[in-house]
């Protein structure tokens, strides 16, 4: 049978803060690269990425890291974005981050509106017996883009650090996923202290007397202005983001049936009652979604004639082939046999 279609990048369409495009904009002039033509490439340009542009794609940011690592000669060169972050790259966030009162305050703010700069990667932040341990979790695949994200998001939190404590800032433990590349000396020299690689996830950890001693830039009134930012934007993309949510789990679940309101407002912790409200201000409802979502699939499908009608019934999450074909009239107004024939004998006219 054919391979499942999936008609969004990871059942959803993530994407990110258009300012953090001058972190990668400055990277890749480090190593000498046409910065303007590999943001070209991704159908970008300087404008795409002031503070008032559309939000980006994330797949077009990690196009840009691709392209990127296929040109230099330097598998540890993530470590490098380190120096190329500006406050303002990072919004609200940078700003309150600076004004925070100690560096556990400022991983709280990062651990919970890191989704505003992007939404492919998020920190956890835990006490331990050596101090603060901060793990980031990634939504990308690829283990080559991976590691080299995790090498940008990860230094440049630790120079974030730095700014905030100042630049004789260690962290006591490093763990990599990636595995011991031919410079690992430049972790040991960026770091301060050993990296373990091939490890079980991304971390470091910080000395408890380094993430509570109060900050010399702390001021609690301007974080408090940016948090209050932070907290509109972050509603705000919650907000625009729940139908597209709602779409992959709609993809997830459609062979099991399990899309109801409830079921769906339990899977994204929250009520039957908002969810709904939500979908309804976005213009929606599930019931919507959950048809528009069939009609797209049952085009793919039924143009595909390695899928039988029983399983595209099936993979649509109809209990009887019936079903599929009264849904199939009234989306294109034709049984789904005479959907693949029409197909057929188009494409091969």
């Amino acid at each position: 049978m054919s391979q499942n279609p999936q008609p969004w990048q990871n059942g959803r369409m993530d994407n990110g803060l258009p300012t953090f495009g001058h972190v990668l904009w400055r990277w890749l002039q480090l190593y000498g690269l046409d910065a303007g033509a590999s943001f070209a490439r991704q159908g970008l340009t300087r404008l795409d990425i002031q503070p008032h542009s559309e939000r980006v794609a994330s797949e077009k940011w990690e196009g840009i890291v691709t392209d990127a690592m296929k040109q230099i000669e330097d598998s540890c060169a993530g470590l490098r974005a380190a120096g190329c972050w500006h406050p303002s790259d990072l919004g609200a966030l940078g700003y309150a981050w600076l004004a925070s009162s100690t560096l556990r305050t400022g991983f709280r703010r990062l651990e919970r509106y890191l989704k505003i700069v992007g939404e492919r990667a998020s920190l956890s932040i835990q006490d331990s017996n050596r101090g603060l341990t901060v793990t980031l979790q990634q939504k990308r695949l690829d283990p080559e883009l991976r590691a080299t994200a995790a090498d940008i998001i990860m230094s440049l939190i630790i120079d974030m650090c730095r700014v905030n404590a100042g630049s004789a800032l260690r962290p006591v433990d490093v763990a990599l996923q990636r595995r011991q590349p031919d410079c690992a000396k430049a972790y040991l020299d960026f770091y301060g202290c050993d990296t373990r690689f091939s490890a079980g996830e991304d971390s470091f950890t910080l000395a408890a007397h380094d993430v509570d001693t109060l900050m010399p830039g702390s001021n609690q009134q301007l974080a408090g202005v940016h948090d209050q930012i932070l907290t509109q934007q972050l509603a705000a993309l919650q907000r625009q983001d729940t139908a597209t949510r709602c779409r992959a789990l709609i993809l997830e679940n459609l062979t099991t049936g399990k899309i109801s309101t409830e079921d769906i407002a339990k899977e994204l912790h929250t009520s039957p009652r908002t969810l709904t409200r939500r979908l309804e201000e976005q213009g929606t409802q599930l019931q919507k979604l959950l048809d528009e979502t069939r009609s797209e699939l049952a085009g793919r499908y039924l143009s595909d004639p390695g899928y039988s009608i029983s399983e595209v019934a099936f993979l649509l999450g109809f209990s009887q082939q019936s079903s599929l074909t009264r849904a199939s009239k009234r989306w294109f107004g034709m049984s789904p046999k005479e959907y693949r024939y029409a197909h057929i004998r188009q494409s091969t006219n």
